[in-house]
């Protein structure tokens, strides 16, 4: 398999990454290279899906919702995933879903207000036939922010 991105590519991901705001012309010269090629690798890492969005990053503690938690959901036999998912898309504090493998068919990420605003939140994702049975594990701490940096730096 060929790789994605090469060493200009993820240079240019680390610079976006740190600054984001910092614009087309601003990376050409940082990286010593012409505005254009900045801009075509750009449009060529969006079309190939390696760069997935421009939107801030937002911090759900900030907005009010400083309890994390993760969700291992069962769902009941015969409803399947899309029922369920469609559900789950109702609950404005679920920020993501993954099938998964293991004890549990679904892994969520929710935030809440507090520990007991998340039992209200809980309540809302299994308000649903579609799952039988819920686990819940409160987050303590993040030890380490999702990061894509690292990786990149690796890619090539």
């Amino acid at each position: 398999m060929n790789n994605p991105i090469d060493v200009l590519d993820a240079r240019l991901l680390r610079v976006f990454a740190e600054h984001p705001r910092i614009g087309v012309l601003e990376t050409s010269r940082r990286l010593g290279v012409a505005r254009g090629t900045v801009q075509s690798r750009i449009e060529r890492l969006t079309r190939n899906g390696v760069l997935t969005g421009w939107g801030p990053d937002v911090d759900p503690g900030a907005l009010g919702y400083p309890v994390t938690a993760f969700l291992t959901l069962e769902i009941r036999q015969g409803v399947g995933h899309d029922a369920v998912t469609a559900h789950l898309r109702t609950i404005p504090e679920l920020l993501e879903a993954f099938t998964i493998t293991g004890a549990g068919d679904l892994w969520c990420r929710c935030v809440a207000r507090s520990n007991a605003d998340l039992q209200r939140v809980i309540d809302a994702v299994v308000a649903t036939d579609g799952i039988v049975r819920t686990s819940t594990v409160i987050a303590l701490a993040t030890q380490i922010p999702y990061r894509t940096v690292p990786l990149v730096q690796a890619a090539p």
